[in-house]
Protein backbone atom coordinates (compact mmCIF):
# COMPACT_ATOMS: atom_id res chain seq x y z
CA UNK A 1 0.00 0.00 0.00
CA UNK A 2 1.34 3.31 -1.08
CA UNK A 3 0.68 6.83 1.21
CA UNK A 4 1.74 10.44 1.59
CA UNK A 5 3.72 11.16 5.14
CA UNK A 6 1.77 13.82 6.61
CA UNK A 7 3.20 14.32 9.89
CA UNK A 8 6.64 12.69 11.27
CA UNK A 9 7.06 13.17 15.24
CA UNK A 10 9.44 11.02 17.14
CA UNK A 11 9.59 8.10 14.42
CA UNK A 12 5.89 7.89 13.98
CA UNK A 13 4.30 8.63 10.51
CA UNK A 14 0.65 9.74 9.95
CA UNK A 15 0.45 8.74 6.61
CA UNK A 16 -2.98 8.77 4.56
CA UNK A 17 -3.64 6.50 1.64
CA UNK A 18 -4.67 7.10 -1.91
CA UNK A 19 -8.09 6.12 -0.20
CA UNK A 20 -7.99 8.98 2.02
CA UNK A 21 -7.72 6.66 4.94
CA UNK A 22 -5.05 7.20 8.04
CA UNK A 23 -2.51 5.17 9.62
CA UNK A 24 0.27 5.56 12.57
CA UNK A 25 3.20 4.01 10.73
CA UNK A 26 6.73 3.18 12.37
CA UNK A 27 9.48 1.62 10.03
CA UNK A 28 9.49 -2.09 9.69
CA UNK A 29 13.39 -2.59 11.51
CA UNK A 30 15.74 -0.63 12.47
CA UNK A 31 16.61 1.13 9.55
CA UNK A 32 15.03 1.95 5.80
CA UNK A 33 16.59 0.94 2.66
CA UNK A 34 18.25 3.37 0.85
CA UNK A 35 17.89 5.95 3.62
CA UNK A 36 21.26 4.65 5.38
CA UNK A 37 23.18 7.38 7.71
CA UNK A 38 20.25 10.10 6.82
CA UNK A 39 19.26 12.44 9.29
CA UNK A 40 15.40 11.99 8.20
CA UNK A 41 14.59 8.61 6.25
CA UNK A 42 11.26 9.92 6.32
CA UNK A 43 9.78 13.53 6.36
CA UNK A 44 6.53 14.79 5.40
CA UNK A 45 5.79 15.04 1.96
CA UNK A 46 7.37 11.41 1.21
CA UNK A 47 5.58 9.09 -0.56
CA UNK A 48 6.18 5.79 1.30
CA UNK A 49 5.34 1.94 0.42
CA UNK A 50 3.69 0.37 4.09
CA UNK A 51 1.82 -3.11 4.93
CA UNK A 52 -0.97 -2.07 7.06
CA UNK A 53 -0.72 -4.13 11.28
CA UNK A 54 -4.29 -2.68 12.03
CA UNK A 55 -7.17 -0.77 10.36
CA UNK A 56 -4.88 2.49 11.60
CA UNK A 57 -1.45 1.06 12.58
CA UNK A 58 1.20 -0.12 9.88
CA UNK A 59 4.90 -0.80 8.65
CA UNK A 60 6.78 1.37 6.51
CA UNK A 61 8.69 -0.82 3.84
CA UNK A 62 10.14 1.73 1.71
CA UNK A 63 10.42 5.52 0.40
CA UNK A 64 9.64 6.56 -2.83
CA UNK A 65 11.99 8.63 -5.01
CA UNK A 66 11.63 12.48 -3.87
CA UNK A 67 11.15 14.94 -6.74
CA UNK A 68 12.11 18.20 -4.74
CA UNK A 69 13.29 18.92 -1.31
CA UNK A 70 13.93 21.55 1.44
CA UNK A 71 17.28 20.54 3.37
CA UNK A 72 19.59 22.29 5.71
CA UNK A 73 22.72 21.33 7.69
CA UNK A 74 21.69 20.03 11.57
CA UNK A 75 25.05 21.68 13.40
CA UNK A 76 23.68 19.37 16.41
CA UNK A 77 23.71 15.97 14.29
CA UNK A 78 26.47 17.26 11.89
CA UNK A 79 24.48 16.32 9.31
CA UNK A 80 22.25 17.36 6.23
CA UNK A 81 18.62 17.09 7.14
CA UNK A 82 15.71 17.21 4.68
CA UNK A 83 12.80 19.14 6.37
CA UNK A 84 10.11 18.38 3.65
CA UNK A 85 10.01 16.55 0.28
CA UNK A 86 7.53 16.38 -3.23
CA UNK A 87 6.32 20.09 -3.12
CA UNK A 88 5.66 21.53 -6.14
CA UNK A 89 6.76 24.99 -4.61
CA UNK A 90 8.31 26.73 -1.92
CA UNK A 91 7.29 30.22 -0.23
CA UNK A 92 10.10 31.63 1.61
CA UNK A 93 7.86 33.96 4.20
CA UNK A 94 9.97 36.87 5.67
CA UNK A 95 8.93 40.65 7.13
CA UNK A 96 9.11 43.61 7.57
CA UNK A 97 9.41 44.12 10.68
CA UNK A 98 9.77 41.77 14.04
CA UNK A 99 11.62 40.05 12.97
CA UNK A 100 13.16 42.29 10.32
CA UNK A 101 13.85 41.62 6.84
CA UNK A 102 17.32 39.68 6.32
CA UNK A 103 17.52 38.88 2.76
CA UNK A 104 20.84 36.64 3.25
CA UNK A 105 18.57 34.22 5.24
CA UNK A 106 16.61 34.44 2.12
CA UNK A 107 19.29 33.77 0.02
CA UNK A 108 19.91 30.66 2.03
CA UNK A 109 16.84 29.35 1.64
CA UNK A 110 17.00 29.33 -1.68
CA UNK A 111 20.16 27.42 -1.86
CA UNK A 112 18.69 25.17 0.62
CA UNK A 113 15.88 23.99 -2.02
CA UNK A 114 16.16 21.56 -4.92
CA UNK A 115 14.02 20.97 -7.46
CA UNK A 116 10.95 23.50 -6.72
CA UNK A 117 9.74 26.95 -7.55
CA UNK A 118 10.60 29.78 -5.02
CA UNK A 119 8.50 32.38 -4.07
CA UNK A 120 9.49 35.35 -1.59
CA UNK A 121 6.47 36.31 0.36
CA UNK A 122 6.70 39.36 2.17
CA UNK A 123 4.31 39.63 5.22
CA UNK A 124 3.35 42.29 7.78
CA UNK A 125 3.14 44.56 4.44
CA UNK A 126 1.26 47.14 6.28
CA UNK A 127 5.08 48.25 7.50
CA UNK A 128 6.60 50.09 5.32
CA UNK A 129 10.42 49.19 3.58
CA UNK A 130 12.91 50.82 3.98
CA UNK A 131 14.47 52.45 0.02
CA UNK A 132 17.18 50.18 0.82
CA UNK A 133 15.11 46.82 2.00
CA UNK A 134 12.80 47.78 -1.00
CA UNK A 135 15.23 47.55 -3.30
CA UNK A 136 16.59 44.36 -1.81
CA UNK A 137 13.16 42.63 -2.00
CA UNK A 138 12.44 43.85 -5.49
CA UNK A 139 15.95 42.56 -6.79
CA UNK A 140 14.28 38.90 -6.03
CA UNK A 141 11.97 39.37 -9.39
CA UNK A 142 14.19 40.78 -11.69
CA UNK A 143 16.67 37.71 -11.02
CA UNK A 144 13.27 35.72 -11.80
CA UNK A 145 11.76 34.42 -8.34
CA UNK A 146 8.34 35.33 -8.03
CA UNK A 147 7.84 37.67 -4.95
CA UNK A 148 4.55 38.99 -3.24
CA UNK A 149 3.48 41.68 -0.12
CA UNK A 150 0.51 40.07 2.14
CA UNK A 151 -0.69 40.87 5.04
CA UNK A 152 -1.94 38.00 7.80
CA UNK A 153 -3.23 40.75 10.26
CA UNK A 154 -4.90 42.54 7.55
CA UNK A 155 -5.68 40.02 4.92
CA UNK A 156 -4.03 42.15 2.62
CA UNK A 157 -3.59 39.93 -0.54
CA UNK A 158 -4.08 37.14 0.77
CA UNK A 159 -6.06 35.98 -2.49
CA UNK A 160 -3.29 36.68 -4.13
CA UNK A 161 -1.13 34.13 -2.32
CA UNK A 162 -3.87 31.40 -2.52
CA UNK A 163 -3.79 31.77 -6.44
CA UNK A 164 -0.38 30.83 -6.14
CA UNK A 165 -0.82 27.87 -4.48
CA UNK A 166 -3.99 26.43 -6.50
CA UNK A 167 -3.15 23.08 -8.24
CA UNK A 168 0.25 22.76 -5.83
CA UNK A 169 1.87 21.40 -2.76
CA UNK A 170 3.74 24.53 -1.20
CA UNK A 171 6.16 24.48 1.66
CA UNK A 172 6.40 27.74 3.72
CA UNK A 173 9.76 28.31 5.56
CA UNK A 174 10.82 31.32 6.87
CA UNK A 175 12.77 32.97 10.19
CA UNK A 176 10.48 32.40 13.78
CA UNK A 177 7.84 34.85 13.85
CA UNK A 178 7.21 36.21 10.55
CA UNK A 179 3.68 34.76 10.73
CA UNK A 180 3.84 31.37 8.41
CA UNK A 181 1.32 29.73 11.03
CA UNK A 182 -0.89 33.36 11.04
CA UNK A 183 -0.59 32.91 6.86
CA UNK A 184 -1.72 29.12 6.91
CA UNK A 185 -4.40 30.07 9.46
CA UNK A 186 -6.14 32.74 7.29
CA UNK A 187 -5.70 30.26 3.77
CA UNK A 188 -6.36 27.06 4.96
CA UNK A 189 -9.37 28.32 8.04
CA UNK A 190 -7.19 26.45 10.49
CA UNK A 191 -5.99 26.79 14.25
CA UNK A 192 -2.46 26.50 14.60
CA UNK A 193 -1.27 28.04 18.18
CA UNK A 194 0.39 31.30 17.30
CA UNK A 195 3.37 32.46 19.60
CA UNK A 196 4.24 35.63 20.97
CA UNK A 197 7.64 37.58 19.41
CA UNK A 198 10.55 37.66 21.79
CA UNK A 199 11.03 41.16 22.77
CA UNK A 200 14.75 40.98 23.79
CA UNK A 201 15.95 39.50 20.80
CA UNK A 202 13.29 40.94 18.14
CA UNK A 203 13.10 37.26 16.78
CA UNK A 204 10.33 35.06 16.92
CA UNK A 205 9.48 32.35 19.50
CA UNK A 206 8.99 28.44 17.42
CA UNK A 207 5.27 27.90 17.32
CA UNK A 208 5.38 25.04 14.86
CA UNK A 209 8.04 22.40 16.23
CA UNK A 210 7.61 19.75 13.14
CA UNK A 211 6.51 20.13 9.67
CA UNK A 212 2.64 19.68 8.86
CA UNK A 213 0.49 18.50 5.64
CA UNK A 214 -2.89 20.64 5.57
CA UNK A 215 -5.36 20.51 2.58
CA UNK A 216 -6.91 23.11 1.37
CA UNK A 217 -9.56 23.94 -1.60
CA UNK A 218 -7.53 22.94 -4.52
CA UNK A 219 -4.04 22.96 -2.76
CA UNK A 220 -2.32 22.11 0.15
CA UNK A 221 0.36 23.30 2.05
CA UNK A 222 3.63 22.09 4.07
CA UNK A 223 3.99 24.17 7.39
CA UNK A 224 7.84 23.97 8.50
CA UNK A 225 9.19 24.75 11.72
CA UNK A 226 10.47 28.60 12.00
CA UNK A 227 14.16 28.82 11.76
CA UNK A 228 16.21 31.63 13.92
CA UNK A 229 19.25 30.91 11.26
CA UNK A 230 19.44 28.34 9.08
CA UNK A 231 22.83 27.01 6.92
CA UNK A 232 23.13 25.21 3.74
CA UNK A 233 22.95 21.30 3.52
CA UNK A 234 26.87 20.27 2.63
CA UNK A 235 26.99 19.34 -0.37
CA UNK A 236 28.67 20.11 -4.32
CA UNK A 237 29.89 23.43 -3.81
CA UNK A 238 28.96 24.77 -7.44
CA UNK A 239 25.28 23.60 -6.71
CA UNK A 240 25.45 27.22 -4.04
CA UNK A 241 25.75 28.96 -7.88
CA UNK A 242 22.04 27.81 -8.93
CA UNK A 243 20.66 29.85 -5.83
CA UNK A 244 21.95 32.84 -7.76
CA UNK A 245 20.73 33.09 -11.29
CA UNK A 246 22.67 36.20 -12.38
CA UNK A 247 25.69 34.58 -12.18
CA UNK A 248 24.72 32.19 -15.08
CA UNK A 249 25.69 34.56 -18.28
CA UNK A 250 28.77 35.72 -16.59
CA UNK A 251 30.38 31.99 -15.59
CA UNK A 252 30.29 31.10 -19.42
CA UNK A 253 33.17 33.71 -19.66
CA UNK A 254 35.37 32.49 -16.28
CA UNK A 255 38.64 31.05 -17.03
CA UNK A 256 38.18 27.87 -15.21
CA UNK A 257 34.95 25.35 -16.58
CA UNK A 258 34.91 24.58 -12.22
CA UNK A 259 34.89 27.75 -10.92
CA UNK A 260 33.48 28.70 -7.88
CA UNK A 261 33.89 32.41 -8.31
CA UNK A 262 35.78 33.52 -5.53
CA UNK A 263 39.46 34.27 -6.10
CA UNK A 264 40.41 32.24 -9.59
CA UNK A 265 42.26 33.89 -12.24
CA UNK A 266 40.27 35.23 -14.50
CA UNK A 267 36.81 34.77 -13.05
CA UNK A 268 33.95 37.06 -14.78
CA UNK A 269 31.92 36.72 -11.69
CA UNK A 270 34.27 38.14 -8.92
CA UNK A 271 35.23 40.98 -11.71
CA UNK A 272 31.34 41.91 -12.02
CA UNK A 273 30.79 42.35 -8.25
CA UNK A 274 34.56 44.30 -8.22
CA UNK A 275 32.39 46.86 -10.93
CA UNK A 276 28.83 46.58 -9.46
CA UNK A 277 27.70 44.95 -12.46
CA UNK A 278 25.70 42.90 -9.71
CA UNK A 279 24.71 43.00 -6.03
CA UNK A 280 27.69 43.33 -4.07
CA UNK A 281 25.20 42.35 -1.36
CA UNK A 282 24.06 38.91 -3.00
CA UNK A 283 27.63 38.46 -4.28
CA UNK A 284 29.12 38.94 -0.01
CA UNK A 285 26.01 36.75 0.89
CA UNK A 286 27.45 33.84 -1.61
CA UNK A 287 30.96 33.67 -0.51
CA UNK A 288 29.68 33.51 2.94
CA UNK A 289 27.55 30.28 2.34
CA UNK A 290 30.65 28.78 0.37
CA UNK A 291 32.71 29.65 3.71
CA UNK A 292 30.49 27.61 5.82
CA UNK A 293 30.47 24.91 3.57
CA UNK A 294 34.09 24.66 3.80
CA UNK A 295 34.66 25.56 7.66
CA UNK A 296 32.34 21.71 8.25
CA UNK A 297 34.09 19.91 5.58
CA UNK A 298 35.92 17.77 8.27
CA UNK A 299 32.96 17.13 10.34
CA UNK A 300 31.07 16.32 6.85
CA UNK A 301 33.91 13.96 5.81
CA UNK A 302 33.89 11.99 9.45
CA UNK A 303 30.41 11.44 9.21
CA UNK A 304 30.50 10.08 5.83
CA UNK A 305 33.63 8.01 6.89
CA UNK A 306 31.31 6.66 9.61
CA UNK A 307 28.16 5.96 7.71
CA UNK A 308 29.90 4.05 5.20
CA UNK A 309 31.28 1.06 7.77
Amino acid sequence: MTGTVYRSINNIYTVKNEAGEIYLCRIKGKHLKDAEGEYNPIVVGDLVDFVPTSSTEGLVISRLERKGYFARWNAKKEMNQVICANMDALICVTSAMTPPFRPRFVDRVIACSRNVDITICMNKSDILLTEDEFERFSLYKKLGFNIISVSAKTGENIDGLKSLLLGKRTAFVGQSGVGKSSLVNRLLNVDQRVGELSEKYNRGCHTTNHALLFEGEGFSIIDTPGFREISVPHDDPHLVAKAFPEFDSLSAGCTYDSCLHVDEPGCKVREAAENGLINDDRYESYLRILESLEDRSPLWSRNVQKNSK
